[in-house]
């Protein structure tokens, strides 16, 4: 345990008194032992956090509709696409631009979490606003949460074998993987509950949504008062947090377009792909390492969540005026109305455009 030292007055006080809960008196140097606030504060956060990313995580799932995921794992095209691009580009980006500006190994371990990390309900949102393919959104969501329980854990050991090998970090996978666990199985049971008793399920949704909001709040707030020293962020962070968040943007894109997939489901892809659920990072973050590991890596989630939700809203504005300029080209309105019949579509036909474009 740190300890504190508080130095009497000889002049003005007897040297051989000390403060009442003084545990070591030496002659005018008194040992008062920590302050126990902090870890109070910290057991607290990790139980609250948990609580409410366990109500997000429910309320995801209680926004997938069991009939329409199963189609997307039967013709799983647009699935496989959006795993290679979460699994692949992302914690391989995350590498690259560890190595590249030299991070700390730490530092490191939690860009390639959050490069792990499945997008959340704000990816689903934002593939609605730019008329993507809310059936595939929702279903790479849900996909890349249950994966992740094996994907996060299999990734760190690949990425991180430099590190850990020469000794520089110790990832603790038992604390990763059992709050993995704790977070996948209410995304089942929400999906249960969608299934069972749909108009409860989307009273849920919006409740989770609120619960979301608060979570970002909490973290930032609470987080700032426990880790105070994590607000000394290295230049190098805030150039990856920029950086990262558009090369998933513009590689999921990318990828999508190359494997055949038509432009709607181009942009759900992108914004599946860099859109990262941060207070799932967070989260895990909180709960795996120690409070002096936490002073050195708390912020980034953070960092990277202001950066998605800046270029998402600036690429969604780009759409809306590109599409306001463009609204009367033939090659864009049939794909809209397309997209916007798909919900009431039949089963299959909901999921036959995972076929390539023949435009």
């Amino acid at each position: 345990m740190d300890l504190a030292f508080q130095a009497a007055d000889p002049a003005m006080n007897d040297p051989n008194s000390c403060v009442d809960n003084a545990t070591v008196c030496s002659g005018s140097s008194c040992v008062v032992p920590e302050s126990n606030f902090n870890n109070v504060l910290s057991v607290v956060l990790s139980t609250v956090l948990t609580i409410l990313l366990a109500l997000v995580m429910f309320s995801m799932g209680c926004n997938v509709e069991i009939k329409k995921f199963l189609g997307h794992i039967k013709r799983p095209w647009g699935i496989c696409v959006g795993f290679l691009c979460q699994f692949g580009i992302m914690p391989l980006t995350g590498f690259i631009l560890s190595v590249a500006f030299d991070i700390l190994p730490l530092q490191a371990v939690v860009v390639l979490i959050i490069g792990c990390c499945p997008g959340g309900t704000a990816s689903n949102i934002l593939a609605y606003w730019v008329d993507g393919d809310m059936d595939l959104s929702v279903s790479m969501t849900t996909c890349s949460t249950l994966l992740a329980l094996g994907m996060m854990p299999l990734c760190l050991l690949i990425y991180t074998k430099m590190w850990v090998d020469s000794g520089s970090i110790v990832i603790p996978y038992d604390n990763i993987g059992t709050s993995l666990v704790a977070l996948v199985v209410p995304v089942s049971i929400g999906m249960f509950v969608n299934h069972k008793w749909p108009q409860k399920a989307k009273i849920i949704l919006k409740i989770g949504s609120i619960a979301g909001a608060i979570l970002i709040v909490l973290i930032a707030v609470v987080g700032g008062i426990l880790y105070q020293s994590a607000w000394i962020i290295a230049p190098k962070l805030w150039i990856i947090g920029t950086i990262f968040p558009v090369a998933g943007y513009s590689l999921g894109f990318l990828l999508a377009r190359i494997a055949g997939l038509p432009w709607y489901r181009c942009r759900t892809v992108a914004f599946e792909t860099g859109m990262q659920n941060t207070q799932l990072c967070s989260t895990i973050v909180q709960l795996s390492f120690t409070p002096e590991e936490l002073n050195v890596i708390f912020t980034f989630p953070l960092i990277y969540s202001i950066f998605q939700l800046a270029f998402a809203a600036i690429f969604l504005g780009f759409y809306v005026a590109y599409k306001k300029r463009h609204g009367k080209n033939k090659a864009e309105i049939p794909e809209s109305k397309e997209n916007e019949k798909e919900p009431e579509s039949s089963f299959y036909k909901a999921n036959g455009g995972f076929q390539p474009d023949e435009k």
